[in-house]
């Protein structure tokens, strides 16, 4: 599957715009239920309640909403087997990978500078 490139009007793509189609975009995706679905995710193909085990504190409510609004930016793929219960499982797309990756830097540097932010956090609120 080829993903093809933005070619629209140049302030769609400005995330400096409030009015850009690529701030909508930024600011959906970019919350903490979102990223941690995707994370959690990962290379895999999950069930609603596996994904939801995978992601400690997230509702079933803001589970639903966050899938539904990764499905509809294509990040995520809901496929329901036609069985009774009806079974429905959910897997990254290519541009949901390739976020994941993003992602992934975002989780590594996390990690690297968490002391680091904790000591500032902790001087701060001193």
């Amino acid at each position: 599957m080829v993903t093809k490139q933005f070619t629209g009007s140049p302030d769609e793509a400005d995330l400096r715009r409030a009015d850009s189609l690529a701030r909508e975009i930024f600011s959906d995706v970019a919350n903490k239920w979102a990223l941690l679905i995707i994370e959690a995710l990962g290379d895999r193909t999950l069930r609603f309640g596996e994904v939801r085990s995978e992601i400690e504190g997230i509702s079933q409510k803001m589970l639903t909403q966050n899938l539904r609004m990764l499905e509809r930016y294509g990040l995520v793929e809901r496929m329901v087997h036609p069985v009774v219960p009806p079974r429905v499982e959910y897997t990254l797309t290519e541009p949901g990978q390739a976020l994941r990756v993003t992602i992934d830097g975002l989780c590594d540097w996390t990690h690297r500078y968490l002391g680091h932010i904790e000591a500032s956090r902790h001087r701060f609120d001193a």
